[in-house]
């Protein structure tokens, strides 16, 4: 069982996890809306790779220009994951939560002005708002969700909650593919002859697909946040007799400097394949709608959630750090597959790495922050700065494929996974 320890900030009991338990009695309702953060900024993530193809639709962006979408938004996490850090450690992680929430619900009410005014600038600005809001989420969450139960099973229970950002990840697409892509699809060639009129109002018309998914992504985030301001969340005990971290004394740790640098790259992989997988499948299969492509993502993106699940059932049999390595191994072979192969079997072998990449950030993460004690928000700051790799590999995979090819550039997602491999190899000694 649970010891107690005196009272909170919130006149909550303070728990000491024990007892073996994946969570501690009392906190499941609390452990369910936190988990329930990791499906919220799934779909936000996951819908930027269905509009990097309607924005090269709507703005008339090539796949380079497209690919800055992902450059914001996850700039945005390196910019506020410090600062996030800092909040949690003066103010605790509800206050993280509901700031998250609060600035990812503004980011997405700000997509119906920026649809108005057809400005990619401020399609832009209103994904570095929600983007922001995540950032505190994942900076908060990640660490919170490793504090409801027994600290031996915090790596299964984190994959256990990224299991429901995988659910997050299989939805979005779907919500994608039936209220952002309108089914509406001109060739280059009967662009070329539409008249000026026309093809405005086109665009217009394609940019104005997204008001109504994300109006109902900001009322779904204002719910939940209404949810955490009223349910039992653990208070977590602080020694005031303990010295106070730095992040000089945490950046010291080595386990946790090759975690950021593996997260940099793995973040970078998933981000690429997930940004262009329905223009590779446009690629390979030319004659297949945009639409079915998108629930081939979603597909996809169904392994990763199983992958999830499954994955933290085989961590009672096979240490975490030895199952990402074994995963990082098959995703190198599958980026060769999809550079080698053509058609369907190009197309299934970037989908079925989704699966091996499900157990691959919470792992990572979990693996970096263990043994950091009352400096694990600050280095869970550190390890959601490393998602800049989602912002930077993305606008170089689409500058590489226009110059190289789409095939070509999945050579970037594979070296990311060579990185991966050697950092479970580290871990594992």
């Amino acid at each position: 069982m649970p010891t107690m320890t005196a009272p909170g900030a919130n006149g909550q009991p303070s728990v000491t996890e024990g007892g073996g338990r994946l969570v501690t009695p009392g906190y499941l309702a609390g452990f369910v809306l936190v988990t329930s953060m990791f499906f919220a900024w799934a779909l936000a993530n996951n819908l930027n790779d269905i509009l990097i193809r309607q924005f090269q639709k709507a703005m008339a962006l090539s796949r380079g220009e497209a690919g800055f979408i992902q450059f914001v938004f996850y700039l945005a996490y390196f910019l506020w994951a410090v600062p996030a850090g800092l909040l949690l450690r003066r103010y605790g992680y509800r206050a993280g939560l509901l700031l998250g929430l609060g600035l990812y619900a503004a980011g997405a009410l700000l997509f119906y002005p920026a649809a108005e005014l057809h400005r990619y600038g401020a399609f832009l600005f209103a994904l570095f708002v929600l983007a922001s809001g995540a950032a505190f989420l994942e900076t908060s969450a990640n660490p919170f969700i490793v504090r409801f139960g027994d600290p031996a099973r915090a790596s299964q229970r984190l994959n256990l909650a990224q299991a429901f950002n995988g659910l997050g990840a299989v939805v979005a697409p779907i919500l994608g593919g039936l209220f952002i892509f309108s089914g509406v699809e001109h060739s280059a060639q009967d662009i070329a002859v539409m008249a000026p009129a026309d093809l405005q109002a086109y665009r217009a018309s394609e940019a104005m697909m997204v008001q109504m998914p994300y109006l109902g992504l900001a009322l779904f985030v204002i719910l939940l946040g209404v949810a955490i301001a009223k349910v039992r969340l653990p208070t977590i005990p602080r020694d005031p007799n303990a010295p106070t971290t730095s992040f000089a004394s945490v950046i010291r740790n080595r386990q946790l400097v090759f975690a950021v640098v593996a997260q940099f790259f793995y973040v970078g992989a998933q981000v690429c394949i997930w940004s262009y997988f329905v223009d590779f499948v446009k690629f390979a299969m030319p004659s297949t709608p945009e639409r079915m492509a998108a629930y081939y993502l979603s597909g996809s993106l169904l392994l990763f959630m199983t992958g999830r699940f499954i994955g933290a059932a085989l961590m009672h049999r096979v240490s975490p750090p030895r199952l990402l390595g074994l995963f990082a191994i098959a995703n190198i072979a599958l980026m060769a597959l999809a550079m080698a192969l053509s058609g369907v079997g190009a197309v299934i072998a970037l989908a079925l790495s989704s699966f091996f990449m499900s157990v691959m950030f919470p792992t990572i993460f979990a693996t970096g922050v263990r043994d950091l004690g009352e400096g694990t928000a600050l280095g869970s700051s550190l390890m959601i700065m490393s998602i800049i790799g989602g912002a930077i590999l993305p606008p170089v995979m689409g500058l590489f494929s226009e110059a190289s090819g789409l095939q070509a550039a999945i050579a970037i997602p594979l070296v990311c996974f060579i990185v991966v491999g050697l950092f479970a190899r580290q871990a594992r000694d």
